[in-house]
């Protein structure tokens, strides 16, 4: 064992839990490492491979400071940091042989030097508040789809191919590396959340579907804020200049593609508009309403709002069936209206069309024949067209010709209906297939489906498929139905908590006497490299003796070696031995 080590593991030893938890959540060390005493720790965190896997995590600052270190240098303002990271010596002193091996060679390559922005004009400032609004409504679509059904994932994480032409069949732009990033937004931003291998709209994603077009944007932007990576921001909570994003990590290889995702993202957002330095490769200037977030406050969509449509609450019902929003709709009224009807087009002026399968929908989510006239009623300009009066009357009458409820005797989900023939259909409707439907027969005649799979899914699964389900309670009366959401991340436990059995058991094999401890690690170590080590003895009459041993064995306070002067095999008790010094160990 090096000196190195010894001196980390004093130092390791003197830090508080908090900032050991610290150290071993940045170095990626786990909670469950077979680590016994501070040595351990300190011999693990110097391992080569612990240390190679340390480099990519660097900012361009630590980077810098390493590299100096290593060289002979001063480490400057990243010394500090460094330190905690256990990666340059607790005093001044030259860096560990293996931090030095790794960083040798390593170069930091220059930072970019985009052109200076020049001032926006108003088009680029209209173009980033257009690109903004449209990643809103964009990302809102998504989400409405992931309430629908949970998005797929593959097993790195992202979404796969088939669920992306998913959402694009169902209206979104048909640009997957888009999407990839419009739903790398909603995740930084807690709005979707990844459960067993889907992503799932949250708690918080449902509240967001409901605010207001600016307020959207807002939140969007806070969270995008909170999830961006530590180098990133700055004290005061904002973020460093974009266009510095790119250098700074500069040892990892796969920076530079996360950071040009950041980037992608920053500007869906509209927090940065397109210029010539934007053409020439560089990350373009700042939109006015960018600044309050860069600088840690609250995101203020105030300037953005100026230049993007305002929205409505009230819509046109045509006699076709239609209903055309002269702007967009308030999302609270869009959701609802999306409930009952099929949107054809979304811009700055949306179309909706009314049909049997959408206003069974409407009704199989909760609303029924009176709701759906009085919400109408109350939006529309030109009143409720006969039309569609007379198709809201038929589809209400039809609907709950499907009930699903729970046998109260077997627990499984029952589905009955009087229409013989409608059950038929859902028993042989491919679709429903993993539903695993079988037919029974009840008590009293009454031909049933039945299934395993809860009541819940099963009704949202006849209600996809356009049959008019009704969701009803143990006495048969009809219940509203929710979609259910993924309840809200729990938060992380602290360092602290995580690490709490490790840091236990390092405070536990503290010795008290470090020089004893000290001497212990050596000499198990010497003789499993069997160094030859000079080791200083106390003799009986008070006088210290120097012995050259070849270590064969160590245990039982007792070390073993061959006598290097006299070629004889020496047995040492620990207690006599005051201190050693290694001739030939190359471990050290």
């Amino acid at each position: 064992m090096s000196t190195h080590a010894r001196l980390l593991a004093e130092a390791l030893s003197a830090r508080t839990d908090d900032q050991l938890a610290a150290l071993f959540r940045r170095r990626e060390v786990r909670p469950d490492a077979s680590w016994n005493d501070f040595f351990d720790a300190a011999e693990a965190l110097l391992d080569p491979s612990s240390v190679a896997k340390a480099l990519p995590r660097l900012t361009r600052q630590e980077a810098a400071g390493l590299r100096a270190a290593a060289s002979g240098g001063d480490a400057g303002a990243a010394a500090e940091a460094l330190r905690a990271l256990a990666l340059l010596p607790p005093a001044d002193g030259p860096v560990a042989p293996s931090v030095a091996a790794a960083v040798a060679g390593r170069e930091i390559p220059q930072p970019h030097r985009p052109e200076t922005p020049q001032g926006l004009d108003e088009a680029a400032v209209a173009r980033a508040a257009e690109r903004a609004f449209t990643t809103v409504a964009t990302l809102a679509d998504a989400l409405l789809l992931a309430e629908e059904g949970p998005l797929a994932l593959l097993a790195g994480g992202t979404v796969g191919l088939s669920e992306k032409r998913r959402l694009i069949d169902r209206g979104l732009p048909d640009d997957a590396a888009l999407l990839d990033d419009v739903l790398g937004l909603a995740a930084g931003a807690g709005l979707l959340l990844p459960v067993e291998r889907t992503l799932r709209l949250s708690d918080a994603g449902a509240v967001w579907l409901r605010l207001a077009g600016p307020e959207r944007w807002a939140r969007l932007v806070g969270g995008f804020r909170a999830s961006l990576p530590a180098a990133l921001r700055t004290q005061e909570g904002g973020w460093i200049p974009l266009a510095a994003w790119p250098d700074e990590h500069p040892w990892d290889p796969s920076w530079s593609d996360r950071a040009a995702a950041l980037v992608r993202q920053a500007r869906l957002l509209g927090l940065v508009a397109d210029g010539p330095e934007h053409a020439a490769g560089g990350v373009g200037a700042e939109t006015p309403w960018a600044r309050a977030a860069r600088e840690g406050a609250e995101p203020d969509p105030q300037g953005l709002s100026a230049y993007v449509p305002a929205e409505v609450d009230r819509i046109f019902l045509q006699n076709d069936l239609t209903a055309i929003a002269p702007g967009p709709l308030l999302p609270a009224l869009d959701l609802r209206l999306r409930a009952m009807a099929t949107r054809e087009s979304a811009s700055q002026a949306s179309s909706y069309r009314f049909t049997a399968d959408s206003l069974t929908a409407g009704l199989s989510s909760g609303e029924t024949e009176e709701s759906v006239l009085a919400f109408l009623e109350d939006i529309s300009l030109t009143g409720v067209p006969q039309p569609l009066r007379y198709l809201l009357a038929q589809s209400a009458s039809r609907h709950g010709q499907v009930q699903v409820g729970t046998d109260p005797g077997s627990g499984r989900t029952r589905v009955r209906s009087a229409d013989e023939h409608l059950l038929q259909a859902i028993g042989v409707d491919q679709a429903l297939r993993p539903l695993g439907l079988v037919p029974e027969t009840t008590a009293d005649g009454t031909a049933v489906l039945t299934t395993r799979v809860n009541r819940d899914t099963v009704f949202w699964a006849l209600s996809d498929e356009h049959y008019p389900a009704a969701l009803v309670d143990a006495d048969g009366a009809v219940e509203r139905p929710v979609r259910a959401t993924a309840a809200s991340a729990p938060p992380s436990p602290d360092d602290a908590a995580r690490y709490a059995a490790l840091l236990a058991r390092l405070r536990e094999a503290r010795e008290e006497d470090a020089d004893a401890a000290w001497l212990e690690r050596e000499l198990e170590h010497a003789a499993r490299q069997r160094a030859v080590l000079a080791v200083e003895v106390a003799m009986p009459d008070g006088t210290a003796r120097e012995l050259v041993l070849e270590v064969t064995g160590f245990g039982g306070g007792r070390l073993r070696g061959r006598d290097r002067a006299s070629d004889v095999e020496r047995t040492l008790p620990i207690r006599s031995i005051l201190s050693t010094r290694p001739l030939e160990d190359a471990g050290s």
